[in-house]
């Protein structure tokens, strides 16, 4: 009996350690950047993410994603990662791959057989379903190894032309150096 018992604890432990590897992380980072805004990604430790990886390597991937069932965005990355799949309980935050060449990112809840990709790290899940753009369609994603820094995007908004510095302050009337207006660099 006490051998029939140490075999079973084994076969547990076994089993155990097989599902821990499976959560084990890379120290790579991933971003996801949509409408200018960037969070990070710690990427699961897998074949699925070490071929993303590769991937994005060479440059970065953007993808159109579309909200489907009121807990994901999804759509097909326009290329295959090698899969194994599990049963999977998405959270929110959870990056995962669908029949080996769709994307899902989770603001809600699912189970299913998923690829781990990944988490998106620190967002609860409200500050997910604003980033992530829930219930929307034709959302542009971008993928990328570098956390993307400075000014992404300028829009005007139809007001009479202001000037700023270099530090972004307004420039005064009587300011002298170079100045932004109108999207120009002038010197005054």
């Amino acid at each position: 009996m006490i051998l029939a018992a140490l075999l079973v604890m084994s076969c547990i432990s076994d089993e155990t350690q097989a599902q821990t590897t499976n959560y084990e992380t890379m120290t790579t980072k991933m971003y996801i950047t949509i409408d200018g805004r960037t969070e990070a990604v710690t990427l699961a430790n897998n074949s699925a993410t070490q071929a993303l990886v590769a991937k994005l390597q060479e440059a970065s991937v953007t993808v159109t994603l579309n909200s489907s069932g009121g807990f994901e965005i999804w759509g097909a990355l326009g290329f295959s990662l090698p899969t194994s799949n599990e049963q999977v309980n998405a959270q929110p935050g959870d990056i995962v791959l669908y029949n080996g060449n769709n994307i899902c990112i989770f603001y809600g809840t699912n189970s299913w057989n998923y690829t781990r990709l990944g988490k998106i790290d620190g967002l609860s899940e409200s500050e997910l379903r604003t980033f992530l753009k829930a219930c929307e369609s034709n959302i542009s994603v971008t993928l990328s190894l570098n956390n993307p820094t400075g000014i992404s995007q300028v829009r005007s908004d139809n007001t009479t032309s202001r000037a700023y510095t270099l530090q972004g302050t307004l420039a005064q009337a009587g300011h002298k150096g170079i100045v932004i207006q109108n999207g120009e660099k002038i010197i005054r």
